[in-house]
């Protein structure tokens, strides 16, 4: 573990983008890890340990949790830092007020964006997105089918990505 550790935390860190996660993923790569390591050749345990932390981090990415919650949150994290904080071994640092702040800021930013989208696609993104309604009670409440209104979701995703990357580069 400690050969390889800043490592996996690197490979956990790329996919995720949030230290905090990283250090989580890491610690369950080696957890995992540690169960099956006498069925993996010891000349392959490096290779080995990226591919485990690399299918823990797929897993995490398509859980629902991270697929329903975390988006408000992707596009307001700070730049991750390549290592853990100094001084610690996958310990969590002090969270930071400015950061808290900064977050909140870009949440509100954020609904903002989201609720001003063009019908009909704000009003389906506002009730997925921020009310975290399920698509079949959208299109029950609004009386279209399924379908349309996964596509509105659709479209309304890629306005969104659009308006973000805009206002990044401004």
């Amino acid at each position: 573990m400690r050969q390889y550790q800043r490592l996996i935390y690197t490979v956990c860190l790329q996919f995720v983008h949030d230290p905090h996660t990283a250090e989580d993923l890491t610690q369950e790569t080696f957890l995992s890890a540690f169960g099956s390591i006498d069925r993996c050749d010891p000349a392959y345990h490096k290779q080995w340990l990226v591919r485990v932390a690399a299918n823990k981090c797929k897993d995490h990415l398509k859980s629902a949790w991270v697929r329903k919650v975390e988006p408000h949150e992707q596009d307001t994290l700070p730049e991750p830092h390549a290592s853990p904080p100094p001084g610690t071994v996958l310990q969590s640092a002090e969270p930071d007020p400015q950061d808290a702040f900064l977050r909140q800021q870009d949440a509100l930013e954020l609904d903002d964006l989201i609720r001003g989208l063009r019908e009909p696609y704000g009003r389906v993104a506002t009730m997925y997105l921020l009310e975290e309604r399920t698509v079949a009670d959208i299109a029950q409440t609004l009386g279209r089918p399924q379908a349309t209104v996964q596509n509105q979701l659709f479209r309304a995703k890629v306005l969104l990505r659009k308006l973000i990357t805009e206002r990044r580069l401004a």
